[in-house]
């Protein structure tokens, strides 16, 4: 009987759990929780401090999911280190756990970089886990000022979480513009001006040189006071227990097709990982939650000795603000000729280059956005499709009979 080891509890490892019980049924998996929460959906974090889920609806499978699957989930426990030749792993309680696979689902954790004065707020936060909401949650008051650090997906979604609990929230971010990762200029323009609308202020292309308690002044000479201050700068993949077992790594893990590292029988997968975006033909770290999945189900039929890749990867995003949505995916490519719609209150950008889409941005236009995914993740020669009619509508009656058999009939 093989022994598994899961380092983490997110989405990824409950992929790897099921990637592994669709091949193996009798081994036993470990799994090593740093938080002590069964695995939830952490987009959904902003919901829960908008009052519209719980803790409960924010599971991400049924409270019997690990009974069911046989795993042992430790609890409040991490991993501090792994030895690879030996196989076998040290937790922080010094316990020594030994495998015949391991897969390291370890995440990522908040970036903070230097500022002065920082030790000074008392009331800080960053907003990452269920714990860091439930923290947040207790420290708001609905005549708190609220000092948000970044304008990116993360600090976005906290702010619209604190909206309606308190009395100012303001946003600065060095980037001249909102979620800077994934819009261009137009785009994201519009974004701000809605989200302004809401209520959000916004300080961008500076951020913070000096803290003083409660109150901050920032390099373009600006001040602002607050009571509560998220720290949502960023975020780095923990790549550390890797890289000290001597394993490849560069932003995040390095891993294959199959989600194998460089190291024998230790695979990784979720938003610790560095892998191949096939629209933009590079190697980047891609934390995005349905790509942990695939990610972690793929590590976990390779670790049972099944045959599975995940060679199709694409960044991609799905998110709202105060009922305006936005979905990107794919890369922007230098050379790309683009298609453009757009209004006061919708944009869509579609990206084309050698006869592929190879990225869109659309903003408030959400209908069947998955066929431009699917375009893009399957590298469809936009020849072999109605495009013309694609760019205007994506529905299947342009696809072709045979992608139209494939999708609606289950034809290989």
């Amino acid at each position: 009987m093989k022994h598994y080891v899961i380092i983490g509890n997110g989405v990824a490892a409950a992929g790897c759990i099921e990637g592994i019980r669709s091949v193996d049924s009798e081994g036993s998996i470990t799994v090593i929780s740093a938080e002590n929460h069964p695995v939830y959906c952490r987009p959904l974090i902003s919901y829960y401090l908008e009052k519209k889920t719980d803790l409960q609806r924010m599971n991400y499978r049924s409270e019997s999911f690990y009974k069911d699957h046989g795993v042992t989930v430790l609890y409040g426990k991490t991993a501090d280190r792994i030895d690879a030749d030996a196989r076998q792993i040290t937790l922080n309680s010094g316990e020594v756990l030994p495998y015949d696979a391991l897969c390291c689902c370890t995440g990522s954790s908040p970036f903070v970089p230097p500022m002065q004065g920082l030790d000074t707020v008392q009331s800080k936060f960053s907003f990452m886990t269920i714990d860091d909401t439930l923290a947040l949650e207790n420290a708001v008051m609905p005549d708190s000022r609220v000092l948000i650090i970044g304008a990116g997906l993360i600090g976005l979604k906290c702010a619209e979480g604190l909206h309606n609990r308190v009395k100012s929230i303001t946003v600065c971010d060095l980037a001249p513009r909102v979620l800077s990762s994934i819009l261009d200029d137009r785009c994201a323009a519009l974004m701000q001006k809605h989200l302004e609308k809401n209520g959000i202020s916004f300080i961008l292309g500076t951020s913070a040189k000096e803290f003083q308690g409660n109150h901050v002044i920032m390099q373009n000479g600006a001040e602002v006071d607050f009571d509560v201050l998220v720290l949502a700068v960023g975020v780095r993949a923990n790549t550390a227990l890797v890289k000290n077992a001597g394993g490849s790594v560069s932003r995040g893990i390095a891993v294959d097709d199959a989600c194998r590292t460089s190291l024998a029988d230790v695979y990784a997968a979720g938003d610790c990982t560095e892998y191949h975006d096939i629209s933009s033909d590079t190697v980047k770290v891609m934390a995005l939650m349905p790509n942990a999945y695939m990610q972690g189900h793929t590590a976990g039929v390779n670790m049972a000795g099944g045959q599975a890749v995940f060679d199709n990867a694409i960044p991609m995003n799905s998110i709202g603000f105060f009922g305006l949505h936005c979905h990107t995916a794919g890369s922007q490519r230098e050379g790309c000729e683009m298609y453009e719609e757009s209004d006061e209150s919708h944009i869509k950008r579609l990206f084309v280059k050698d006869d592929r889409l190879t990225g869109f941005m659309l903003i408030g236009h959400m209908h069947r956005t998955g066929i431009y995914t699917a375009l893009i993740r399957n590298r469809t020669p936009l020849s072999s499709v109605d495009f013309a009619r694609l760019k205007i509508e994506p529905q299947l009656a342009a696809m072709g009979s045979a992608y139209r058999d494939k999708v609606l009939k289950g034809a290989v």
